[in-house]
């Protein structure tokens, strides 16, 4: 791939790379919750999601999801719960958005943001869809080329990643707005409610 070419998947990556979705939705979620290390660890597992999806885009995992029904719907459906899950935990986890002014983010270990970020990832069919229809564009026609492909999927996920970092970081100044139990409850009650949305569009979304 050539330096210039690289230059113009990097250019039309930065739409759905920055996009709100279900990745963008978490990421904000955990640094409100936990702060801004928690928001890397998710940040992390989201990108590794996104690797994965390059590579079995490349090897017909993309293809199978675009012509198969079943397949995109049980993966639909698999994506949805696990998002509307995420949703209702929100909403009845009481003290999850308040943060006092000593207070320090307690919570979920590293290791279980990452992998609930990786699984948010690698079940979003619409993720899956935009690179089945993105990568191709700039792929040698009728072959694999695997540093062509780990070049992609790199690149995407590493633009991916720094959208979230990039919340991380903002992260500081809107947790200052929740020290206010009144602000942190509705705050958790819009977030819950979103990711439920989220899940529920999922759920009724076609290709």
């Amino acid at each position: 791939m050539s330096f210039e070419l690289w230059l113009v998947f990097i250019a039309v990556s930065l739409l759905p790379a920055v996009s709100p979705g279900p990745g963008v939705m978490l990421a904000i979620s955990n640094t409100l919750r936990f702060g801004r290390n928690a928001t890397l660890a998710s940040a992390t597992g989201n990108a590794a999601g996104l690797v994965i999806i390059g590579y079995a885009v490349a090897f017909g995992f993309g293809a199978l999801m675009a012509t198969s029904a079943l397949a995109f719907t049980v993966l639909k459906f698999i994506g949805a719960t696990y998002l509307i899950y995420l949703g209702l935990k929100i909403w009845r986890d009481k003290s999850g958005f308040h943060v006092t002014d000593t207070s320090q983010a307690i919570g979920k270990s590293s290791w279980k943001l990452f992998l609930e970020a990786l699984l948010v990832s690698v079940t979003n069919p619409k993720a899956i869809l935009v690179i089945t229809a993105l990568f191709p564009q700039f792929m040698r026609s009728g072959r694999i080329d695997l540093v062509e492909i780990s070049i992609l999927s790199f690149t995407y996920a590493i633009l991916c990643f720094a959208n979230h970092a990039f919340i991380a970081f903002a992260g500081g100044h809107l947790r200052r707005f929740l020290t206010s139990a009144k602000r942190a409850r509705w705050v958790r009650r819009i977030t819950g409610g979103l990711f439920v949305g989220f899940g529920s569009a999922l759920a009724t979304a076609s290709r």
